[in-house]
């Protein structure tokens, strides 16, 4: 692949777009008002007690922790927040009593450093988690202390960082399942918005799936929960899974009857209608888990009735076969509305059906991060390269300040910590606003200093207040919490009895310096996500040939188990991935237009292949009253052949593509058997059609993409 020097203006108006994009969904005021709160109370205890050292250093874990918070389950929010006191207790203690030596101190710096870059092979929260804790190291190890006195310090620390926990789960034992509910409520209202307008083409999204992955990523802390309300939302989550295929195989049916020539108009407004019952008996659930109130049943007897009446439908062959499908798939629909209703309205069946596996021993979770750890220790790692590149540049960082007698020399590293990310974009995008943001925040600090009184009080406000800004409003862009997080820092130092304007200008000396070196390093040995793309691609297909063979099972045996709708899940999560993936790939310089243009093309039809699969995962619940037919198990193994074929060329393997299995001769033989009426195979015939072309259309691409590379 040949790479231009120049990056195109489309991939600087991408760049450009993401350093100044505001993403408002993710303001919180009351996120930002209780952590304001939580560094307001350290400070002004220490103030009120004569200890604003104290009080400094109880900041410091507040602050910490307070990046943890989240809107998160109170349980895995408050896990993750303990976690976070813990280690910056530590940090605070293990920089203290090794600053004193250099050596000694720049080993531990480096050793920390790439334990924390590795965290990025266990997630993103883990990551950050680790980040910040190398920033609490340098800037303690600057501040060299007695074993004892560090000891002191890194409990007050961990103090510090319980307090500001314990004001984010303060309301636990009153909404011990708001966040469950909330999460819950957005999936079924945006159920409701889709049903209300389901799409029509293949190629747009599943419904509501942003906001299923957000579901599932919460609810999984569910699983170590066996309470009986625990398990109704779990239940709730597998009803809204459930529902989202059902509206996907109505939404292609009734697609299938509008070009039927004549179409079926009463048919076709009956089924309009039905969404139309569904969006409003989805929104009653959403409304009902958000305000406590009861959700309405009464609506779904029109629904039933228009089902009972598609019973008797005439009209040519393939019309009455839309209808029969159409027909179960209301059935099929009206029974899960029908115990949403009842578990969100605090009515749940006798016995809720167990929807997740039993939570795992702690030994096993332990030992599988440390699995995860232990096989990405080598080059071939993304989280390798990234913890050696983070490793070397803090401890090149961090000696060079200390070798120039540079005051305030503790940033170079702190900055370095920040900006390096394992990615392309997201280096150089933090490095801009990164640089941009601390030299306007110091200019705020400037300004700030000069309109307050010198006294305490005022400053701890203007600490306080910033911290709000940071935590309400810095999510939804980094340029803003650069801003305010450097003009904080001036405050705490000025409190600490250092001249604010020697802290301003030793930070933004110290900050362009280790910019500098972060932005040279990834520059000198980055990582490329254009090399990466291909094995997520792979991942996604290996993903769906999962999928499609628990759908196998299925459809042969008619018995759904619990693997199915974990494969579904699975599959979604990887091609969310490979989307991230693609777009991060496309803010690099170098990378060829029409490669991001095939890699969207890859990804469009691996959207319709998803469709496809969730369609004839529907249509499986036919299985009781059509036979399963001889041809569909060659057409099932040369899909899950091709798929294989496919994820191995990605991953560079010789494929021969002109001997991949002729799928639509499969899917020939396939439509042609069976003893039946045709017609009672059309909703199948219809989607093996649409996954035979998807897969044709997805080994055109593939093929292209490898002879590119």
């Amino acid at each position: 692949m040949d790479f231009v020097e120049t990056p195109p203006a489309s991939v600087w108006k991408s760049f450009w777009q993401n350093v100044f994009r505001f993403q408002k969904e993710k303001v919180n005021p009351w996120i930002g008002l209780r952590n304001a709160v939580g560094v307001a109370i350290t400070l002004g205890a220490g103030a009120a007690g004569g200890n604003l050292s104290g009080g400094i250093v109880a900041t410091t874990g507040a602050l910490n922790v307070a990046f943890r918070d989240s809107t998160a389950p109170y349980a895995q929010r408050a896990r993750q927040m303990i976690a976070g006191s813990l280690i910056a207790g530590f940090a605070v203690f293990a920089g203290s009593i090794t600053g004193r030596t250099n050596l000694l101190a720049l080993t531990v710096v480096g050793l920390w450093a790439f334990s924390a870059g590795m965290l990025v092979a266990i997630s993103d929260a883990a990551a950050d988690l680790g980040a910040m804790s190398v920033v609490i190291l340098v800037i303690y190890g600057a501040n060299a202390m007695h074993p004892h006195t560090a000891a002191l310090a890194g409990l007050t620390a961990v103090a510090g960082g319980l307090l500001q926990t314990a004001l984010t789960v303060a309301m636990w034992p009153f909404r011990r399942y708001s966040p469950e509910r909330r999460v819950l409520s957005e999936l079924y209202l945006e159920l409701a918005r889709n049903a209300s307008d389901p799409p029509s083409q293949a190629a747009q999204p599943v419904p509501a799936t942003a906001h299923s992955l957000q579901a599932q990523t919460l609810l999984a802390s569910l699983e170590r929960d066996r309470s009986a309300e625990s398990d109704r939302y779990r239940f709730l989550l597998s009803q809204a899974e459930r529902i989202r295929v059902s509206l996907l195989a109505l939404g292609r049916i009734r697609t299938r009857l509008g070009r039927e020539d004549p179409a079926p108009a009463e048919q076709c407004t009956q089924l309009d209608r039905c969404f139309q019952i569904a969006a409003e008996a989805l929104r009653s659930i959403g409304e009902s888990l958000r305000d406590g109130g009861q959700a309405v049943a009464a609506m779904l007897r029109e629904f039933d009735e228009i089902a009972e009446q598609m019973r008797h439908a005439s009209g040519e062959p393939q019309v009455r076969a839309a209808l029969v499908d159409a027909r179960v798939q209301l059935d099929a629909l009206a029974g899960q509305l029908r115990a949403a209703i009842d578990v969100a309205s605090e009515n749940p069946p006798e016995k809720i059906t167990q929807v997740e596996e039993a939570a795992r021993p702690w030994r096993l979770r332990i030992g599988g991060k440390l699995a995860t750890l232990a096989a990405n220790l080598n080059f071939r790692s993304t989280a390798f390269r990234h913890a050696l590149r983070l490793a070397v540049c803090v401890v090149i960082g961090d000696a060079l300040g200390r070798a120039m007698g540079l005051p305030r020399p503790y940033w170079i590293p702190m900055t370095i910590a920040i900006v390096l990310k394992p990615d392309f974009g997201a280096t150089f995008q933090r490095g801009v606003l990164r640089l941009g943001g601390t030299y306007a925040g110091l200019i705020l600090a400037t300004f700030l200093f000069h309109a307050l009184p010198g006294t305490v009080w005022p400053h701890i406000f203007a600490v306080a207040a910033l911290m709000f800004i940071t935590r309400c409003y810095g999510p939804a862009n980094y340029g803003i919490l650069a801003i305010s997080i450097s003009a904080l820092v001036v405050f705490l130092f000025s409190l600490s009895g250092i001249s604010a304007r020697d802290v301003v200008s030793a930070r933004a000396v110290n900050t362009t310096i280790g910019g500098a070196i972060a932005l040279l390093a990834y520059w000198l040995w980055p990582t490329w996500e254009r090399a990466l793309v291909s094995e997520t691609a792979a991942r996604m297909l290996d993903t769906f040939r999962d999928y499609f063979r628990a759908i196998r099972n299925f459809y042969i045996s008619g018995v759904p188990h619990a693997g199915l709708e974990k494969t579904r899940v699975a599959g979604r999560l990887a091609r969310s991935n490979l989307e991230a993936s693609i777009n991060r790939a496309s803010l690099e310089p170098g990378v060829p237009a029409e490669s991001i243009e095939l890699l969207r093309g890859i990804l469009a039809s691996s959207r319709r292949l998803a469709q496809s699969l969730m369609s004839l995962e529907a249509a499986s619940a036919l299985t009781g009253r059509a036979p399963v037919r001889k041809a569909f198990e060659p057409f099932a193994n040369d899909v899950e052949l091709t798929l294989h074929q496919l994820s191995a060329a990605l991953r560079g393997s010789p494929v021969n593509f002109d001997s991949l299995p002729d799928l639509r001769e499969d899917h020939h033989a396939l439509i042609y058997s069976g003893d039946l009426p045709a017609e009672r195979y059309t909703l199948a015939n219809v989607e093996t059609d649409r996954i035979t072309n998807s897969l044709n259309t997805l080994a055109g691409e593939v093929r292209r993409w490898v002879a590119m590379h």
